[in-house]
């Protein structure tokens, strides 16, 4: 459960790096729209765990490891931006965050359910009776 300080906090980083991803480093990562999903911040705020969603990619495990590589990069125009606010600006770690996809599949797996229809001569259908 993360305090009030590390969810205030993870909302900033948030805000700021989805703001650096869209306005400040597209040319970065070759025109490819990436946003940041859900941040996650250490108790002594010295470390924050970036998820980030990536879309208009070819490989999107090629740019996470683009931006694992620009990581010193982002971190200092983030620290551009919250400096005078925070008193560390935290180490950055950058992962996928395959929440859509999982949920893609899911329901793909929920539309090929093959339900035969209810008839009613079931007991089950109607239990009361």
């Amino acid at each position: 459960m993360e305090s009030k300080r590390q969810q205030k906090f993870s909302r900033l980083i948030q805000k700021e790096l989805a703001d650096i991803f869209q306005r400040e480093v597209p040319h970065l990562f070759g025109g490819a729209f990436i946003s940041v999903s859900v941040v996650r911040v250490s108790p002594d705020l010295g470390l924050a765990k970036v998820f980030i969603s990536v879309m208009m990619a070819k490989d999107s495990e090629a740019l996470l490891l683009e931006v694992r590589a620009n990581t010193k990069t982002i971190r200092h125009l983030l620290a551009q931006r919250i400096g005078k606010q925070v008193r560390i600006v935290p180490e950055l770690a950058f992962f996928l965050d395959d929440s859509a996809e999982y949920a893609a599949h899911i329901d793909k797996l929920f539309n090929n359910i093959d339900i035969p229809p209810a008839t009613e001569d079931d007991p089950e259908t109607y239990p009361g009776l």
